[in-house]
């Protein structure tokens, strides 16, 4: 069984890179038609020259688990701007995808919560199509077929079963490039692990359980009794199962993140899956992003001294 950590976006022992630069619309529009172009292009390289930083930092430091930013190219899923990006800059999104591959990288994307494909809204699920597409399109341009991008399922509209059929029922009319790279998410408000995990076999997608939401949100079922049926959506021989693991801020069951990973609880949850025997790489959601994955091996280091270390954020049994 081998254990791969990861962290999201921002590296915070590079201060002097930001994981992307932004442009408002409101800004945006401002611009002379020549200035517009000038910017997105200007704002999208610098986030691209960052990544690439980031990307050769996690290989310096020996993380192979990263999430990318959902903001790395400006305005891009606007429907009043649509400027030719994937062209503009494809020889620099193969170069990423090089680099990722080259040194057996896993990277994921994971869409905000207005994206919402089982809204009662029909606007709101058009523009998450649109949005999902341009995750799709990014693991394209790079050429990384690997690519996946986690979501929640969303509303809760009509009750649970409804929304449930809502989503399978709008899932079906998305094109392939967005169904093949989703996995969904149990969230720690309304649709717990067990339902998250039943919608995900119904439409044969991967399941992301994280741990924090699943304390917070659970129908009263232990971790255990859910991550043997979690761990079966994923097949190894693709990718191994994806799991988010976080602290709460202050009491058990504050839903905001703590900045680093109570090493204890870690290591307990770790304890439950040795038996199930799987290959598993774990999202750490913390406010100090990658200080806190450090800081979480040494923690670990000191109360499991008997784990074989693989490298900087990789053990083993």
């Amino acid at each position: 069984m081998r254990v791969r950590l990861g962290y999201v976006a921002i590296a915070l022992n590079l201060p002097q890179i930001t994981s992307s630069s932004n442009i408002t619309y409101t800004f945006y529009q401002k611009l002379t038609t020549e200035e517009k172009i000038r910017k997105l292009k200007q704002v999208t390289y610098s986030n691209i020259v960052d990544l690439k930083k980031i990307l050769k930092y996690n290989i310096d430091n020996e993380i192979h688990f990263y999430r990318i930013t959902s903001a790395l190219i400006p305005l891009a899923t606007h429907p009043d701007v649509n400027w030719d990006y994937r062209k503009m800059f494809d020889v620099d999104f193969k170069i990423l995808g090089d680099i990722i591959k080259d040194n057996d990288m896993r990277v994921d994307t994971h869409p905000d919560q207005f994206n919402v494909i089982n809204s009662v809204d029909n606007k709101i699920v058009e523009n998450t199509k649109r949005n999902l597409l341009f995750h799709a399109n990014l693991f394209e341009d790079m050429d990384y077929p690997l690519g996946k991008m986690v979501l929640h399922v969303g509303s809760a509209a009509g009750g649970k079963d409804i929304a449930l059929k809502r989503f399978e029922n709008n899932f079906k009319n998305y094109p392939k490039e967005i169904t093949s790279k989703l996995i969904l998410e149990n969230d720690d408000k309304t649709f717990t692990a067990k339902e998250t995990l039943r919608l995900c076999k119904n439409l044969g997608v991967p399941m992301v359980l994280d741990v924090h939401h699943h304390i917070c949100n659970n129908e009263g079922y232990r971790i255990g009794e859910v991550l043997p049926s979690i761990l079966g959506t994923w097949d190894d021989e693709i990718l191994p199962p994806k799991l988010h693991f976080s602290s709460p801020k202050d009491a058990l069951k504050d839903r905001k993140h703590a900045d680093f990973i109570d090493g204890h609880d870690f290591v307990e949850f770790i304890e439950i899956c040795k038996p199930l025997n799987r290959d598993i790489d774990i999202m750490i959601e913390a406010k100090k992003k990658d200080i806190a994955l450090f800081r979480l091996v040494e923690s670990i280091k000191s109360l499991r001294k008997e784990w074989k270390w693989v490298d900087s954020s990789t053990f083993e049994f």
